[in-house]
C-alpha cells in the first residue's frame, strides 16, 4: 500500500515537474501557454508583422528597445533621485540627476533591456 502511495505520488511530481517547464519552453518559440482564471489556452505570437498603413515590416525586437521611459525608470530603481533624460542619440540615451548628494550621469545604450554603457 506505502509502494503504491510513494510511486503515486513520484509520477505526481514529475508530471506537475513537466507542466512547469512547459510555458518556459513553449515561449521560446512564441507559443505561449496561458493558464489562469480563464482556463488554459494555447496562443501563438508571429514574429514578423507588418504595418499595412505604412507598408513597414518590423519584429519584435523593435519593441523591447530601450526607450527614454525605459532608462528613466531604469536609472530611478538603480537609487538615481531627481532623474531626468537629457539626450537621445540613434544609440544611446543619457540620464542625469544625483546619488548620495552628487550629480550623477548615466548612459543607456538603445538595445533591449537599457544596458549601462557608462555611470
Amino acid at each position: 500500500m506505502i509502494t503504491k502511495l510513494r510511486a503515486g505520488a513520484l509520477s505526481a511530481l514529475i508530471g506537475l515537474g513537466a507542466i512547469a517547464a512547459l510555458p518556459a519552453t513553449a515561449q521560446a518559440e512564441g507559443i505561449y501557454l496561458n493558464y489562469g482564471n480563464s482556463g488554459v489556452g494555447f496562443q501563438y505570437d508571429a514574429y514578423d508583422r507588418v504595418d499595412y498603413r505604412h507598408g513597414h515590416r518590423y519584429d519584435r525586437r523593435d519593441e523591447r528597445r530601450c526607450s527614454p521611459q525605459r532608462a528613466l525608470n531604469k536609472a530611478e530603481r538603480y537609487g538615481v533621485r531627481r532623474a531626468r533624460v537629457v539626450d537621445v542619440d540613434r544609440r544611446t540615451i543619457t540620464v542625469v540627476g544625483r546619488k548620495w548628494g552628487e550629480r550623477v550621469r548615466m548612459t543607456f545604450s538603445r538595445a533591449p533591456n537599457c544596458p549601462v554603457v557608462r555611470w
